[in-house]
């Protein structure tokens, strides 16, 4: 039996075109399967090492810390290596980190992890704390001085009757001078009486 040439090349075509799609397949996943996104947290800083990712495709990587951009949106190829540093901070901060691979949304990742505190760090005392010790001292004062106040100035007028007993004195209207006068009268009458009955006694002898 004779295979016609056609048919043969044929055949061959169609066995280099199934080797040639699974060698692709498998170097297309080779890569993608080798997504290897590593990143540390310390209380200082963020460390990104994002290794054999596609290199033939758009990656994104994106930080924030506690809401806030600290690595803005960058794009990368098949590495991406970076230190970003930490704001100072006296209580933990959640760090947030977003990678879209451009392959395939299961290689992408979505992780938070907490910077912690270093130590030596002291928190700072809250404004609510310090200002209700400070607010009553200039009160009391005030309070204080209110009464020392008044009391100087009604203090003068309790001295003034002083000067009215000398007027009375020497004017004569002190309630002794009707005793003295009868005392004076009694004694006029006593010495008349007296000098009536010496006389009388005279009178008799002679």
């Amino acid at each position: 039996m004779t295979i016609p040439r056609r048919s043969l090349r044929a055949a061959g075509t169609l066995a280099a075109a199934t080797v040639v799609g699974l060698t692709g397949t498998v170097l297309s996943a080779g890569p993608a399967a080798a997504h290897t996104p590593t990143w540390a947290v310390t209380c200082t800083e963020v460390s990104l090492d994002l290794t054999a990712y596609n290199g033939n495709v758009t990656n994104q990587v994106t930080v924030t810390v506690d809401g806030k951009d600290l690595l803005p949106t960058e794009t990368f190829g098949r590495e991406f290596h970076k230190k970003l540093e930490l704001p100072k901070h006296d209580k933990e901060l959640t760090v947030h980190l977003v990678v879209k691979a451009g392959d395939g949304d299961n290689f992408s990742r979505d992780e938070t992890k907490l910077a912690p505190v270093c130590e030596g760090t002291t928190p700072a005392p809250a404004p609510s704390e310090a200002t209700p010790s400070q607010a009553p001292s200039p009160e009391a004062p005030a309070e204080s001085a209110a009464p020392s106040e008044a009391a100087s100035e009604s203090a003068p007028p309790a001295a003034s009757p002083s000067p009215s007993s000398p007027d009375l004195a020497e004017t004569g209207s002190s309630s002794a001078t009707p005793i003295i006068g009868g005392a004076a009268v009694a004694v006029l009458l006593a010495g008349g009486g007296i000098m009536w009955s010496v006389r009388k006694r005279r009178t008799a002898q002679q």
